[in-house]
């Protein structure tokens, strides 16, 4: 009974902690994009200045007024989940946010399920098979994959693939140009295009898709393969695997048993590295004319549009509170060890 209401207590504690953390987040990259040299109103007018218009679209913009009075009109507009008019285009953050974040979460998270998929698979055979040469190319492979930049990747991958053999399609979107793209649904442009039945469109996706996930699973899956290879290789020389060994265990079930113990810290990384793929995508949309989050934001530096840098921020934070979150509560579900109110007895 104790331990169930310290777990209550604990998932309460988690959960509400959530805004907090949040809170905090608004109120440092508030002050941060605030602090950028430039004032955004002078820019908007232009020619047209005149004090009358310059103290409206000041009020307009909510920068009228002190940085404490700011940040509280900006907080209030936030809990209404109204972040504000881009002054690139025009249109509500949150509707931009709405038609282009699907795209690039897709592009996100098809690079993490296959990093995923494909470092679990090579570690199993590098821990199995460990004087194997595959297996010294992947542990090398992994020592030094981390230390070169997802943009020297893609670059090469252009020039090679593109360039060079013509095996990877233009770098013009994620549609080739003649395609028409499937009507909107998900907002997920490959899902969209399953749901309609456009093989023809889902075909030209996934063929823009491949490169830059490439690159992406390339540049990430290192850290994976280097956990999931030191995660299973002590748990195999763990006495819980012997004992299961000895007492005649099928081999998928000790296999099950040593990947769910080495599983902890790879799903704590491969949370970790959601945020790394969201920033990666800001590279590989660049690169490759997707029109998502990584474009919109650098658009947004380059012309200076804080209110559109402030949501891209935040949507990123949020997401990665979400991640994090889910990280822990799967972790638990792994290993009750880990688990709030569980005694774990030192041998």
């Amino acid at each position: 009974m104790r331990a169930w209401v310290v777990r209550q207590r604990w998932w309460a504690t988690r959960v509400a902690m959530l805004p907090a953390h949040l809170l905090v987040f608004v109120v440092l990259t508030f002050i941060l994009v605030r602090a950028m040299p430039g004032d955004p109103v002078l820019v908007l007018l232009g020619q047209n200045y005149t004090p009358q218009a310059y103290a409206a679209l000041q009020a307009d913009l909510g920068l009228a007024g002190s940085l404490p009075e700011q940040l509280v009109g900006y907080v209030v507009n936030l809990v209404q989940l109204d972040l504000g008019q881009s002054l690139m285009t025009g249109r509500e953050v949150v509707a931009e946010f709405a038609q282009r974040l699907p795209g690039t979460l897709e592009l996100a998270m098809c690079a993490l399920a296959i990093s995923a998929l494909v470092s679990c698979l090579v570690a199993y055979v590098v821990v199995l098979h460990p004087r194997n040469p595959v297996s010294a190319t992947v542990r090398a492979y992994a020592r030094a994959a981390g230390a070169i930049p997802e943009y020297v990747l893609a670059v090469a991958g252009l020039i090679v693939f593109y360039a060079a053999l013509g095996w990877a399609p233009a770098p013009v979107g994620r549609l080739d140009i003649q395609i028409l793209p499937p009507p909107r649904v998900t907002g997920f442009p490959l899902l969209d295009a399953v749901l309609a039945g456009n093989v023809e469109a889902a075909g030209s996706i996934v063929s823009h898709l491949v490169l830059p996930v490439g690159v992406m699973v390339l540049a990430q899956s290192a850290l994976l393969i280097k956990l999931w290879v030191a995660g299973l290789e002590d748990a195999i020389d763990d006495p819980v695997t012997r004992f299961r060994v000895a007492s005649g265990a099928s081999r998928a079930a000790v296999v099950l048993s040593v990947y769910r113990r080495a599983a902890p810290p790879v799903i704590t990384m491969t949370g970790t590295l959601f945020g790394y793929l969201i920033g990666g995508a800001v590279v590989m949309e660049g690169l490759f004319g997707f029109n998502g989050m990584g474009q919109y934001a650098v658009d947004a530096v380059n012309s200076g549009d804080f209110i559109a840098l402030q949501g891209f921020l935040l949507v990123v934070a949020a997401m990665s509170l979400v991640v994090f979150l889910v990280v822990d509560i799967v972790n638990m579900l792994l290993d009750p060890r880990r688990r709030p109110g569980v005694r774990v007895e030192e041998s």
